[in-house]
C-alpha cells in the first residue's frame, strides 16, 4: 500500500503535469509505469533506465521529477541531449510548467558565462548540454566539476548513444562515464531511449552504473506505436517514385517528414515538389542553423507541408500531430528506421507511414559502412604522431600527418579519448602513454551487426508478415505481435499509381546533366609538415576555373546512372552513348548560362580551345573516348593528356593533405602536351571521369598552367557527394 508521503508526492506530480500539458482543468494524470520512474528517482534517489517507444513521455517523468526535486532543495537536472531541434522544444516544454531551462551548446557560447551565473544564483531549474561540451576542455575542467557536485537530477536522454552496439553510437556520450563518477552519493540518474534493443538495453545499463547494482530500475515497455499505419510501396526507378509524392502528399494526413538518404536526394525532391506546386522545405547537414530552425518553426506551425530531410532532423524534433513519415530511400537500420518513423502519430489518432526503397539504397549503405572506425595501422600511426609531438596537436595539424578525414578523425580520437589513450587539451590532443588495444573483435562484430540489419531492412521491405510485429522483433520487444493495421494487416491503403505527367516531369527533372564543380582555392593546412612546400591561397593563375559535371554520384536522378559504370572493379568502355550525349548537353548549357563563355559578359572564360585528358589505370577507354568525343562535337582540338610519371596514386577517402602528397610528383605535361599548349590562345577543357576531393584536377590543372595554358576548365562525368 503506498504510504501517505508517496501520495502526496503523486498528487503533486500530477499537478505538475497537468500545468505542463496546460490542462487547466487539473485532470491530467501520470500513467502508472510515468508513476513509477519518478517515484524511483524522488522519493527513492535511485538510478533508473527507461526503455519505451517514442510518445511514451519520457520527458514528462524528467519534468515532473525536476520540478518534484527543485521543489525539495534538490540542485538544478541536467540533461544531456543530442540535438538542438530537442532543446528549443524542451525549454519551451519546461517553462509551461514553470521549470526554467537553460541550455549550453555550440550554437549560444556568447549566453555561457551568464548561464553559469545564473546557475550559480539558484536560477535554474534545468540545464540542457549537448554531448560534445562533455569534453570541451574548458567545460570538463571548469564547469564540469561544480555542475557534477551541484546536480540534483542527471538525465541521458538518447542514452543509446553510449552504445556503440547501438544504430547511433556518439563516442561524446561516453564522458558520461566521468560526470557519474562525480555525483555526490544518492543523487538519481535518468536514461532514456526508445530505440534499444536488448543488447544495447544491457550495455547502458552498465555503462550508466545501473547493471547489476540492487538498487538499479530498468522500465522497457511495449514497443508497439497504435497510432502508425506502417506500409511500404515498391516503385520501378527514381522518376516514378519523385512523381508518386507529386501526385499523392495532398492524399497524406496533416504535415509530415519525407526522409532521404544523402543531402543531394533532399534537395532535388525538394526542387521537384515545389515546382509541382507543393509547400516544402529541405533540411540537411547543410543547412544553415537559422535556417533549419525557421524550417522546424514552418512545420510545427503547419505553414509547410513537409520538410524533405536528411537524419539530420531525427532524434528529439516533437511535433505532437505529425501525420505522416515517408522514406524515399531505406535507412540501414529497423532500429534506426523505428526511431524516425516514431516521429508521427505522438498526438494523433492515425498516422501514415510508408517507405520507398530505391535501387540506390545499398550502394549508399556501403560508402557510410566505410566511414567506420579506422584499421588499426591508422588508428597506430595517429598514436605515434601524438606521441612524439612536442605539443598539443590541433586537427588541422594533425590532419596531414595521418591518412583520415577530419570527421572521421575526430570520431577515432573521442573513442580513443574514452578509452584513455589520448586526451583533449587547450590547443588540441595529445598521447597519454597508457596501453591500448585495439578491439579488432568487438569492432568485427559491429560490423557484421551492421550487415545483419542490412538484411533485416531488405526482409522488412519485403515481408509478407505484419511490418509493425517485424520491427518490434528486431528491438527484442517480448510483447510483438500483429498490429492489424499495417498495409499486410490490412491491406495496402495506397496505390503505386502515378500520373504520366508527374513521372514525364520527374524523368526530365532527374535527367537534367549538370553539376557545378567548385574549384579549389586554398592549399590545406600543414603541408610544409609533410615536405610539401605549399600553403594559403592558390594564386589565381594557378587555379582552375569553375567545373561541370554530369551529375553526383549521390543523386538518385544522373548518380544511378553513374555510380555502376564508376564503380570500383567496373569494366572500362567507350563512353556509353546516353552519357556522351549529357555530356553534350553539359557542354551546351555551360557555354549559354550565366557566366558561360557564348554569354558574351564581362568576365565569362573565353570559349576553350582544346580538351586535356588525364591519364588513367582503371578506365583508359572511359576517359579516351570521352576526350575524343567531346573534342569532335566541340569540334576542337584533342591535344593530349596529363600523364603519371610513375604509379597512379590509388584514390582514397583520405584528408586533402594526404590526397596531394600521393600526388606531388606523381603527375606530368609531356613536353607534346606543353608544345601543344603553348600555340594554344585560350583555356582548356581538362577532361576526367570524376572528381572525389578536387585536388587530381587543382594539381593536373596548376602543371598545366605552368607549362602554358591561358586557362583550365575542369569537365568530369559525376562528383562524389
Amino acid at each position: 500500500m503506498e504510504h501517505t508521503s508517496n501520495a502526496d508526492l503523486r498528487t503533486q506530480a500530477d499537478a505538475v503535469l497537468a500545468r505542463l500539458v496546460g490542462d487547466g482543468t487539473g485532470t491530467a494524470r501520470l500513467r502508472e509505469d510515468q508513476w513509477r520512474a519518478i517515484e524511483a528517482l524522488v522519493a527513492e534517489g535511485r538510478r533508473a533506465l527507461v526503455v519505451q517507444r517514442t510518445g511514451w513521455g519520457k520527458s514528462a517523468v524528467y519534468f515532473v521529477a525536476t520540478s518534484l526535486l527543485r521543489a525539495g532543495g534538490s540542485g538544478p537536472t541536467v540533461i544531456v541531449s543530442p540535438l538542438l531541434a530537442l532543446m528549443r522544444n524542451q525549454v519551451e516544454a519546461a517553462a509551461r510548467a514553470g521549470i526554467h531551462a537553460r541550455t549550453i551548446n555550440s550554437a549560444n557560447t556568447e549566453e555561457w558565462e551568464a548561464v553559469r551565473a545564473e546557475i550559480t544564483a539558484g536560477e535554474v531549474d534545468v540545464l540542457l548540454v549537448s554531448p560534445e561540451r562533455l569534453n570541451n576542455p574548458d567545460f570538463r575542467d571548469q564547469v564540469l566539476p561544480e555542475l557534477a557536485a551541484a546536480t540534483g537530477l542527471l538525465v541521458v536522454d538518447e542514452a543509446h548513444c553510449i552504445s556503440d552496439w547501438g544504430h547511433d553510437f556518439r563516442p561524446d556520450y561516453r564522458r558520461l562515464r566521468t560526470m557519474l563518477g562525480d555525483l555526490p552519493p544518492g543523487v538519481p540518474v535518468l536514461a532514456t531511449t526508445a530505440t534499444a534493443n536488448a543488447r544495447v538495453t544491457a550495455d547502458v545499463a552498465e555503462q550508466l552504473g545501473t547493471g547489476g547494482t540492487s538498487d538499479a530500475l530498468v522500465l522497457r515497455g511495449p514497443l508497439d506505436r497504435e497510432s502508425l499505419r506502417l506500409g511500404v510501396l515498391r516503385l520501378p526507378d527514381a522518376a516514378h517514385r519523385m512523381a508518386w509524392l507529386a501526385d499523392h502528399l495532398d492524399d497524406l494526413p496533416g504535415s509530415g517528414i519525407i526522409y532521404t538518404l544523402t543531402v543531394a536526394a533532399a534537395e532535388e525532391v525538394t526542387a521537384f515538389l515545389r515546382q509541382r506546386g507543393h509547400t516544402v522545405a529541405a533540411y540537411t547537414g547543410r543547412t544553415e542553423n537559422a535556417e533549419r530552425q525557421q524550417a522546424e518553426d514552418d512545420l510545427l506551425a503547419n505553414k509547410v507541408k513537409a520538410l524533405v530531410a536528411t537524419s539530420a532532423l531525427g532524434m528529439g524534433f516533437d511535433k505532437p500531430d505529425l501525420g505522416f513519415v515517408v522514406h524515399l530511400g531505406s535507412p540501414s537500420s529497423p532500429i534506426a528506421y523505428y526511431q524516425q518513423v516514431g516521429r508521427a502519430g505522438r498526438g494523433v489518432e492515425h498516422a501514415e507511414v510508408l517507405l520507398l526503397p530505391g535501387k540506390e539504397d545499398e550502394a549508399i549503405w556501403e560508402y557510410f559502412a566505410s566511414l567506420a572506425f579506422p584499421p588499426e595501422e591508422l588508428v597506430r600511426r595517429t598514436l605515434d604522431v601524438l606521441s612524439h609531438a612536442e605539443r598539443p596537436l590541433s586537427l588541422p595539424a594533425l590532419e596531414p600527418l595521418v591518412e583520415l578525414r577530419r570527421s572521421r578523425l575526430e570520431t577515432m580520437l573521442k573513442v580513443l579519448d574514452v578509452d584513455g589513450a589520448v586526451h583533449r587539451v587547450k590547443g588540441g590532443w595529445v598521447a597519454t602513454g597508457r596501453p591500448w588495444t585495439y578491439d579488432t573483435e568487438r569492432y568485427a562484430w559491429v560490423a557484421r551487426q551492421r550487415k545483419a540489419e542490412q538484411q533485416a531492412m531488405r526482409e522488412y521491405a519485403t515481408t509478407a508478415e505484419c511490418r509493425m510485429e517485424f520491427l518490434q522483433r528486431q528491438l527484442d520487444d517480448e510483447g510483438a505481435k500483429p498490429c492489424g493495421r499495417c498495409d499486410n494487416c490490412a491491406g495496402a491503403r495506397f496505390t503505386a499509381d502515378t500520373s504520366t505527367g508527374s513521372v514525364d516531369a520527374a524523368r526530365a527533372d532527374l535527367g537534367r546533366a549538370g553539376v557545378e564543380v567548385e574549384p579549389r582555392r586554398m592549399w590545406p593546412t600543414g603541408l610544409p609538415a609533410i615536405g610539401i612546400d605549399l600553403k594559403g591561397r592558390i594564386p589565381p593563375r594557378e587555379q582552375a576555373g569553375a567545373g561541370r559535371a554530369v551529375g553526383r554520384l549521390s543523386d538518385i536522378g544522373w548518380g544511378n546512372r553513374l555510380r555502376p559504370m564508376l564503380a570500383p572493379g567496373a569494366a572500362d568502355g567507350p563512353v556509353p552513348d546516353d552519357v556522351a550525349r549529357a555530356v553534350v548537353d553539359v557542354l551546351a548549357g555551360w557555354a549559354k548560362g550565366p557566366g558561360g563563355w557564348a554569354a558574351g559578359a564581362d568576365g565569362a572564360p573565353p570559349r576553350p580551345v582544346g580538351v586535356v585528358t588525364i591519364a588513367s589505370r582503371t578506365r583508359p577507354r572511359l576517359i579516351r573516348s570521352l576526350g575524343e568525343h567531346i573534342a569532335q562535337v566541340g569540334r576542337l582540338p584533342l591535344l593530349g593528356g596529363v600523364e603519371y610519371g610513375g604509379d597512379a596514386p590509388p584514390m582514397s577517402r583520405s584528408n586533402s593533405a594526404q590526397r596531394l602528397k600521393a600526388l606531388d610528383g606523381a603527375l606530368t605535361v609531356p613536353p607534346a602536351l606543353a608544345s601543344a599548349l603553348a600555340g594554344t590562345p585560350g583555356p582548356v577543357l581538362l577532361v576526367d571521369d570524376y572528381t572525389e576531393t578536387g585536388w587530381t584536377l587543382a594539381v593536373a590543372a596548376r602543371l598545366l598552367m605552368g607549362a602554358g595554358a591561358e586557362g583550365v576548365l575542369p569537365l568530369v562525368l559525376a562528383v562524389q557527394g
